[in-house]
């Protein structure tokens, strides 16, 4: 864990860092222990609604992005390389100070610290619990502009970017959601998880819908869903799907819910999405679910729905469709 490793870097491991001004620390886990910084003087950056939320309950400033400049910055790396180098370069970017990086060896930490080791002089690291933490002086954080990356236009001509779910093209399970959806979805239709729009876009084809939500806890991906989705219909909301609360039910719910936030699989993130659907559809409305088919989602489909009917699929995904939620009724 990036406290374990930086508690040490900080007693004797050669880490100093500043006694005045801002820190900013990018995309810290929840569950890390950061009571050895000075809370007054540091600064989450994070643009994940959740995260955003539980370190913000915890007392701390959090942001969606930089808006200062800082002493000193720290950086716990993403899984996704392409992103990890982007917020290394964005940390580089408004920091006065120290830069240091911190990763799990499983995330590509010895790959982004090879990588700067080829650039620039790099100290540390100190290697524990399954992870590296690394920094990098002031005179060195001018070398790494070219790993800043932004929205980019993929082939199908959809905006995404690094770190968005699928940002290399349209995700093969949202495809098979998309054929299976029926001609009429009714007026009030939200996408729960809403990415960087695919779905949204092409439920905006069904001519009775009046108004999409569009429900997206990754920032980044809720702006790429602005480009990508310019129906004035379409409503955006930068909200935690599972706790969403909707302006009024809806007719309908539409969902590739994730179900990991590390490696391994995480099945009750689906099993919330589902659970949040119920409560926000009409005692009528109805569900359009794909999900992985190695997912057990159908125990919370029966649970909260009175019709439950796997519709399709293929070898790799199932498509479901539910209606009349029992939210109220037992």
């Amino acid at each position: 864990m990036i406290d374990t490793r930086l508690q040490v870097a900080m007693d004797g491991g050669g880490l100093e860092l500043p006694e005045e001004g801002l820190i900013a620390a990018f995309r810290p886990p929840m569950d890390a222990d950061l009571a050895g910084l000075p809370a007054e003087r540091l600064r989450i950056i994070n643009d994940f609604k959740p995260n955003y939320d539980a370190w913000e309950e915890r007392g701390y400033e959090v942001m969606r992005v930089t808006k200062d400049r800082y002493a000193a910055a720290i950086v716990s790396l993403p899984r996704a390389k392409v992103e990890a180098r982007s917020l290394v370069a964005e940390a580089c970017a408004v920091s006065d100070g120290i830069v240091v990086i911190d990763g799990q060896k499983t995330d590509g930490a010895d790959s982004i610290l090879r990588e700067m080791r080829s650039r620039v002089t790099v100290h540390g690291p100190i290697s524990k619990a399954h992870g590296k933490l690394f920094w990098i002086d002031e005179t060195a954080t001018d070398f790494f502009e070219d790993w800043l990356e932004g929205p980019s236009l993929t082939e199908g001509g959809f905006w995404t970017a690094p770190g968005v779910f699928s940002a290399d093209g349209v995700d093969l399970a949202s495809a098979l959601l998309v054929e299976a959806l029926p001609e009429t979805l009714g007026r009030e239709v939200c996408d729960l998880g809403a990415g960087w729009g695919y779905i949204a876009a092409h439920a905006l084809t069904r001519k009775d819908v009046e108004t999409l939500h569009l429900v997206e806890a990754g920032h980044m991906a809720l702006e790429c869903a602005r480009h990508n989705v310019t129906d004035p219909r379409a409503r955006f909301y930068w909200e935690d799907a599972t706790r969403w609360e909707p302006p009024h039910r809806m007719d309908t719910v539409l969902m590739n819910p994730p179900f990991h936030t590390g490696r391994a699989a995480e099945p009750q993130i689906g099993q919330a999405f589902v659970a949040a659907a119920a409560r926000i559809l009409s005692l009528q409305g109805n569900l359009w679910l794909v999900a992985n088919r190695h997912l057990p989602y159908e125990g919370e489909l029966k649970k909260r729905f009175a019709h439950v009917e796997e519709i399709g699929g293929d070898a790799r995904f199932k498509l479901f469709h539910a209606a009349r939620p029992l939210r109220g009724r037992r």
